[in-house]
């Protein structure tokens, strides 16, 4: 499959190719180009040739536009499915939630098409004031391997609807289905140039997009210290920049809570996409009076869990993205076993046999009694690891929750709202989700606080954020 600059399927400027493995098999199943910063040149020059046309599109025309995209969506959506398991690993009915989930993210952007952002303000003698809001003009999008579709819904939706022309890199080890989209997006009638899609390397395509002097923006959805390099590049040309750089979420059961919804919610809460999810829970707190009952109850539903090749109906988790990744998490565990910073129920090691030999399997893994200063809990645990932590109560919970330097989502569960309030008043939390964990609607904006980024992603909050004001004076 080859990159997308101005409407056609190019090559590298240098031929050179990178293949796609699929997770669970080991086997190359496509390659695609190994982009430079000559592509990203030239996707911006078309970018930049087809911006003034979209721009003077209405915001409904650009809408509408959006709305087929949907509909294609979801007519593919099984083919692309299927796909997305084959480049990220993730059990199928999990692919086929993110691309209906990427179709309801155009959809909602086309719905509020309708409903152009602008305010007048009157000074009395002094005048008139009407206040507009305009596209930055070509923007720039660096999406990742976790969960690629949805992530290219977040970023492309308002971009496109605000007026912008879009330059895309996704991550390398998942571009295909990112590229069928973006073919999905012509076929419904947008313009050639508009979205164009480089794939390669991040230290060369996402560096030079990141570089450019005629991108005005980017969105950046990755690991903290790539956000940090970006936006030291950045900063040279004064680009407006979304970076959403991860968490380590805390969920949080008191003794009052729904024992048998909290199991089910971090059962998914961690293991969903095999733990690859920014806002999956990464640490758990339980009240020391149902921690006991509540881990006898996970533990054998870990245990159940169907491991294996995403495309077999069974399946309940899939292998981890790329064998980095594997190798991380065997480490980081291995760690806590070797320095004695924790107890591990169950699990703690990749997945063995015939069926895992050449993928990146790695068994669920839930570990008690961590130290309080151990790496499990102050790094990032991107893979199916959960440490889980016995608290007193409501106030230790929330001192460990925050013990933390990111703060992108965080959850309660319990039926008392005075402790619902003193949760959403103090953790450190860009969303609180109450008796739920994960979920993240397009009509709610969603980023994160510390070190998880800066910006907002969804809703007309991320619409704004392709936009700036101009204002016309009228001094009668």
């Amino acid at each position: 499959m080859d990159m997308l600059i101005n409407g056609t399927a190019v090559p590298a400027t240098d031929e050179a190719r990178i293949k796609v493995i699929n997770p669970a098999t080991g086997e190359c199943i496509d390659t695609v180009p190994r982009g430079s910063g000559t592509d990203v040149n030239t996707a911006v020059d078309a970018a930049d040739a087809a911006f003034g046309t979209w721009s003077e599109k209405t915001t409904r025309d650009r809408g509408l536009i959006l709305f087929r995209a949907a509909e294609l969506v979801r007519r593919d959506h099984k083919d692309l499915a299927r796909l997305l398991t084959q480049e990220q690993g993730k059990p199928l009915k999990e692919s086929i939630d993110e691309v209906r989930g990427c179709a309801n993210i155009l959809e909602y952007y086309a719905s509020i098409s309708g409903q152009p952002a602008g305010e007048a303000v009157h000074l009395g003698k002094a005048g008139d004031c009407l206040v507009t809001r305009v596209p930055l003009g070509v923007c720039g999008a660096i999406i990742p391997w976790n969960m690629p579709v949805i992530i290219m819904g977040w970023k492309l939706g308002p971009a496109l609807l605000a007026g912008n022309t879009l330059v895309l890199k996704p991550a390398s080890t998942t571009p295909l289905t990112n590229l069928r989209i973006a073919g999905l997006l012509q076929e419904a009638g947008l313009p050639h140039g508009v979205l164009n899609v480089v794939t390669g390397p991040g230290e060369t395509v996402g560096a030079a997009l990141v570089k450019h002097p005629r991108v005005k923006k980017i969105s950046f959805t990755g690991d903290c210290a790539t956000g940090h390099r970006i936006r030291q590049m950045a900063k040279d040309h004064l680009k407006t920049l979304t970076l959403e750089l991860g968490g380590s979420d805390p969920m949080i059961v008191m003794a009052d809570a729904d024992i048998s919804k909290a199991v089910d919610g971090a059962l998914r809460g961690r293991f969903y996409n095999a733990g690859q999810v920014c806002t999956a829970v990464k640490r758990l707190y339980l009240h020391e009076k149902i921690a006991e009952e509540f881990m006898h109850l996970l533990i054998a539903r870990v245990e159940s869990l169907t491991i294996g090749n995403g495309l077999l109906p069974a399946t309940d988790m899939g292998p981890l993205n790329n064998r980095e990744q594997l190798e991380r998490i065997s480490s980081l565990v291995r760690e806590v076993a070797e320095q004695e910073e924790g107890t591990i129920s169950t699990g703690g090691s990749p997945k063995t046999g015939s069926a895992y030999k050449d993928g990146f399997f790695y068994q669920p893994t839930l570990i008690t009694d961590v130290a309080p200063d151990a790496a499990l809990l102050k790094n990032e645990v991107f893979g199916p690891v959960l440490p889980v932590m016995t608290v007193p109560d409501l106030s230790a919970a929330i001192r460990e929750a925050n013990r933390s330097r990111y703060g992108l989502g965080a959850s309660i569960w319990t039926r008392d709202i005075s402790t619902i309030k003193e949760v959403y008043q103090r953790v450190n939390a860009g969303i609180v989700w109450v008796n739920r964990h994960l979920t993240i609607p397009p009509e709610v904006p969603f980023g994160g606080t510390n070190e998880s980024g800066i910006g907002r992603e969804n809703g007309f909050h991320a619409l704004d954020s392709y936009t700036q004001t101009k204002t016309l004076y009228l001094g009668w």
